[in-house]
């Protein structure tokens, strides 16, 4: 019983460090990472509630990029999850999609619209 105790006091230990690219919508001016961010801190539960970060989840934006950094267990399918829903909240669904880049990093990308029409015809 006493390794439980140890595998779970690990478990809240560890930090993850994750981010989200999001230069190429912010150049168009298409994406604001402040409100992103501000969505992001709104969302994210933590022991079930809503908007509860304190000092577990800091959330940053630096230029086109919004970090994540948490001390407690934390998913990066969360973080797709929830900005794919601030996308639909958006209406930039239709045009942006979110893709993982590396094992620690999420970017959002224009779909390629050209690409279809010239395969459509």
């Amino acid at each position: 019983m006493a390794t439980k105790a140890v595998s779970a006091q690990e478990k809240k230990s560890t930090t993850h460090n994750f981010a989200i690219d999001c230069s190429k919508p912010v150049e168009d001016k298409v994406f604001v990472t402040s409100t992103f961010a501000q969505y992001l801190r709104e969302r994210i539960k933590v022991d079930g509630k809503l908007g509860k970060l304190g000092e577990q989840i800091k959330i940053s934006e630096d230029g086109a990029r919004v970090s994540v950094n948490t001390t407690v267990s934390f998913s990066k399918r969360y973080l797709k999850y929830l900005t794919k829903k601030y996308l639909k909240k958006h209406s930039l669904r239709e045009f942006l999609y979110v893709i993982a880049k590396d094992k620690k990093t999420y970017e959002i990308k224009y779909f390629n619209i050209q690409q279809e029409e010239a395969d459509q015809e």
